[in-house]
């Protein structure tokens, strides 16, 4: 915004532009998208109003810059910048390469001074940056990194559960909560959506197997709060930035770490404390084994991609800090190097188990095996087995051979994968790592090193220091207002600011105006309704003490240049629509939205002041709209408008209903 001309910012999924358009708009910035979801027409008045320069932002798809009409468009204007969002993308190294993100660089080099160029990225390794900075000339001087922790998430390992009861469990703790359950195949996604539906879950599901509109419809339920719960694979969350998610759990291990915490990144968008949950079982390992043969990549690759499905194998057997694990895949040596205090391994909620005799038993057995034979092989030899391999290598011979009888193979399998985790035992790269002692071995071989192990419980829900029942309402006040303007819920207030609302309970614009989140412009738009929720609670709970402030957040200072008008908005809003001046005007010298504008018509009207209806719609019109709520099942605004398709707009749809009551 400090610069002058437009911003262009390359983005890689459609939804991503859309939710970050209707956010600035919100705001009252100027800002479009261009992509393959606008008709032909849409996309013409696009690029005119660009090349007019009427907007400060344009978000277009990677494909966009093949297109000569909208690179004829960007050429005529002056650019602020050219940023690439989700950048990873870029790299071959990155764990979602899009080669068509990468064909953009030739074409930007046509377009003359671009002042500055931007890369952003929460998920990049070291390999990934240096190929980002190579291929836009970024000098490492000009790299910066602002740490990758994300201090209001916990990250969760859960192992040795039965996955669809922990989930039912986990969901029945945190009643309401909205949150992701990543699946590894659609198989899965489609299974325990039937699951959690069957037992009264709000679920969807969104994978490739679905059909678009499946797909758009499963995503707007979930980002609107239709759905509470979303079942997906990895085709879903690039770019989903809706705020309130307060848990992902990942059904199954993914194949990196990058991919992982992109994913588990979606939670707590808003500050506020999520939970980050991996249920890992042993097939997960053969499953994304299974994925990296199939692929196309060529031997180098797929030995890098072992690579990194060891790392994140070892973070699933860990006992240290998984935050710090993380931190220290990434490099970071901002916020790396401590113990987070926050995951289950920090805070030990699990019970304490000595295996350093166990531990023992399998380096001795590993040598014992001249460090031949991998993480199934030893187990086998430890328990005993008599698979026809073990007698074939002679394996019977040794003196560990069923020295852990008492255990399973899967129970020994997993004790040799917390030694590999925890850099007790090494292995050699591959699809089939071998198992080699290191000196850390040799410590726990002659006793310096005791090993322990932990198991983890399910999350608590933390205590609620707000009103929970004001909280609830003031959701389904956002939700109904956001439904009415047809944007998500989030663009009015996030959850962290309903809650701080329902904390400190302001009853005067000004101590509105104190609230984080709450700033004279978002108050002028949306503010009024939730302080008369905020009053109207207050007078049912005259016994609740508000609880003393202790932030410094204050409110923007009063603008000096102009008069304080102490009438409600929307009364001005309706006075200056009464004396001809239109809704876009209007938006225009209030410098709000024209959906605001209309909602303050409209509750002009609720007050008792007239409107002529027939500036919005005529007598057919209105009959049309009537007869199609009758005729709906769900009589909401949103499954209204697409049962009119595009013959209505919301404005037209709202005015009949509010007319006639039914708003």
């Amino acid at each position: 915004m400090a610069h002058e001309g437009t911003a262009i910012i390359i983005s890689p999924l459609i939804s991503l532009m859309k939710d970050q358009v209707d956010a600035l708009q919100a705001q009252g910035i100027a800002a479009t998208y261009i992509n393959s979801s606008l008709s032909a027409s849409e996309q013409k008045t696009r690029l005119a109003d660009i090349e007019a320069g009427r907007y400060k932002f344009v978000y277009a798809a990677p494909e966009r810059f093949e297109s000569g009409r909208f690179m004829a468009a960007i050429k005529q204007i002056p650019i602020a910048l050219v940023a690439f969002d989700e950048a990873h993308c870029i790299s071959e190294w990155g764990h979602d390469f899009r080669p068509s993100y990468r064909s953009i660089i030739p074409n930007l080099q046509q377009l003359p001074n671009i002042p500055v160029t931007t890369a952003l990225t929460a998920t990049a390794t070291s390999d990934v940056i240096a190929d980002i900075q190579t291929l836009l000339q970024i000098d490492s001087e000009h790299v910066i990194k602002t740490g990758f922790e994300r201090d209001n998430l916990a990250f969760h390992i859960v192992k040795g559960k039965n996955k669809p009861t922990y989930v039912q469990s986990f969901l029945t703790e945190h009643p309401e909560e909205s949150g992701i359950i990543y699946t590894a195949t659609r198989k899965q996604a489609d299974t325990l959506k039937d699951q959690l539906e069957k037992r009264g879950f709000s679920v969807a599901k969104y994978h490739a197997g679905l059909t678009e509109d499946e797909r758009k419809q499963a995503q707007a339920a979930f980002i609107h709060d239709d759905k509470t719960i979303m079942i997906a694979t990895n085709a879903f969350g690039m770019g989903i930035d809706k705020p309130d998610v307060r848990f992902i759990i990942h059904y199954a291990m993914p194949m990196t770490i990058e991919a992982y915490y992109q994913e588990a990144g979606r939670a707590g968008r808003d500050g506020d404390h999520s939970d980050c949950i991996l249920l890992f079982s042993p097939q997960d390992v053969q499953l994304q084994k299974f994925l990296i043969e199939q692929s196309v990549l060529d031997d180098e690759k797929k030995q890098h991609e072992y690579q990194k499905l060891q790392a994140m194998i070892n973070y699933c057997h860990t006992q240290g800090c998984l935050t710090d694990y993380i931190l220290d895949y990434f490099h970071d040596e901002v916020s790396g190097g401590k113990n987070c205090g926050r995951c289950s391994n920090c805070r030990q909620l699990q019970e304490r188990v000595d295996i350093t005799e166990e531990a023992q038993m399998i380096l001795s057995c590993v040598k014992r095996m001249d460090e031949r034979f991998g993480i199934s092989m030893t187990a086998k030899v430890l328990k005993g087995s008599r698979d026809n391999r073990i007698r074939q290598f002679g394996l019977t011979k040794l003196s560990t051979f069923g020295i852990l009888s008492a255990y399973t193979e899967k129970a020994i399998a997993e004790r040799i994968q917390f030694l590999v985790a925890e850099r007790l035992l090494a292995t050699r790269d591959g699809k089939y790592p071998t198992l080699q002692l290191n000196q850390y071995s040799v410590d726990v071989l002659t006793g310096k090193h005791p090993v322990f192990m932990y198991t983890a419980p399910i999350p608590e829900r933390e205590q609620a220091d707000y009103q929970e029942d004001l909280f609830a309402s003031l959701r389904n006040l956002r939700r109904t207002m956001a439904d009415e303007q047809g944007v998500p819920p989030y663009v009015l207030f996030n959850d962290a600011t309903l809650k701080e609302i329902s904390r400190y309970l302001p009853e005067t614009k000004e101590a509105m105006l104190t609230i984080k989140g709450v700033g004279d412009k978002k108050y002028e738009q949306y503010g009024e309704a939730f302080l008369e929720a905020v009053q109207a609670w207050l007078k049912t709970h005259p016994d609740v003490k508000k609880p003393v402030r202790v932030t410094s957040h204050q409110p923007s200072p009063p603008k000096q240049e102009k008069q304080a008008d102490e009438r409600p908005s929307h009364v001005i809003s309706y006075t200056m629509f009464q004396s001809g001046k239109s809704i876009q005007e209007i938006a225009l010298i209030r410098d709000m939205t024209s959906q605001t504008v209309e909602s303050h018509l409209f509750k002009a009207f609720k007050d008792g002041h007239p409107i002529a209806w027939e500036i919005f719609f005529n007598t057919d019109a209105e009959a049309a709209i009537l007869t199609a709520r009758h005729n709906t099942d769900e009589p909401k605004l949103k499954p209204l408008k697409e049962m009119l398709s595009d013959t209505y707009d919301y404005t037209t749809i709202k005015a009949v209903l509010v007319k006639n009551g039914f708003m």
